[in-house]
């Protein structure tokens, strides 16, 4: 039986790819369990300093699995949609929680949830074919898997209402544009490539430090001054007293090239 999910450790970059590549990686219950529960053993897992998202195939994620949720919905038992709070949720909170960057190679279509995973990176590289699609309200639907948090941060109020509403596609060059992607290379060959190369850059940088960042830009996002105030002091506590600090101001006194090793 071939792995939903397939997890490829190089250094300290692990790389999970969304391994559906004849349904475009849509997301059926097996590939969301896998990925959600991959996500949280990454969380305590020293070894792992930076994680990539890759899709199989020409495509990051066509979204859920319509064909396996027809077959919920003719069903007619519980909550059609129970998948939001049993996959979705958890995987949405991990990824945006997870204490480590994550890169997304957004290589061809990403679509609802799978445009969803992909906002809740860090950082995002593309290629020619890339492209974003809110298809929720294709299908009578609502944002879900965090689109409704991320994308405003992303591309504001005003254009997330569009994106969500009008579920019109997005090309590579203007999703650039937008912000929904951070980077672009010319080959979408090269994608997947360079965002393992970003992702190994970070992960040899000060690990602790970024997870510290990531959680003051949520807090401050949604906060008062008085909040980001607060969490830049607890952030600037817990990286004071790492190590990493410590060995990098000395090598920057010294005129040296400091090593980073996340702790």
């Amino acid at each position: 039986m071939t792995e939903p999910l397939l997890v490829d450790r190089t250094d300290a970059v692990v790389t999970l790819t969304l391994n559906r590549p004849t349904a475009m990686n849509a997301l059926d219950v097996a590939l969301k369990e896998a990925l959600r529960d991959t996500l949280a053993e990454l969380e305590t897992d020293r070894s792992c300093r930076a994680v990539v998202l890759a899709g199989a195939g020409g495509s990051f994620s066509a979204g859920q699995d319509l064909r396996e949720h027809v077959q919920t919905l003719e069903s007619g038992g519980g909550d059609a949609l129970d998948t939001v709070r049993a996959h979705y949720n958890p995987i949405a909170a991990r990824l945006a929680n997870l204490p480590k960057p994550v890169v997304a190679a957004v290589r061809g279509m990403a679509a609802g949830a799978g445009a969803s995973i992909a906002f809740l990176a860090d950082i995002r590289v593309g290629g020619p074919s890339t492209s974003f699609l809110m298809a929720f309200a294709k299908v009578g639907l609502a944002a879900d898997t965090g689109a409704s948090w991320t994308l405003p941060r992303l591309v504001g109020h005003a254009k997330a209402v569009e994106l969500l509403m009008l579920a019109e596609p997005v090309r590579a060059e203007e999703a650039c544009r937008l912000g929904l992607l951070n980077r672009m290379v010319e080959d979408d060959e090269q994608v997947l490539p360079a965002a393992q190369e970003l992702a190994a850059r970070l992960a040899a940088g000060p690990t602790v430090a970024y997870g510290a960042i990531k959680r003051q830009l949520s807090i401050a996002d949604a906060g008062t001054l008085a909040d980001a105030l607060a969490a830049e002091a607890q952030a600037q506590s817990i990286c004071g007293a790492t190590d990493d600090h410590r060995a990098a101001t000395f090598a920057f006194v010294n005129k040296q090239k400091p090593a980073f090793e996340g702790r």
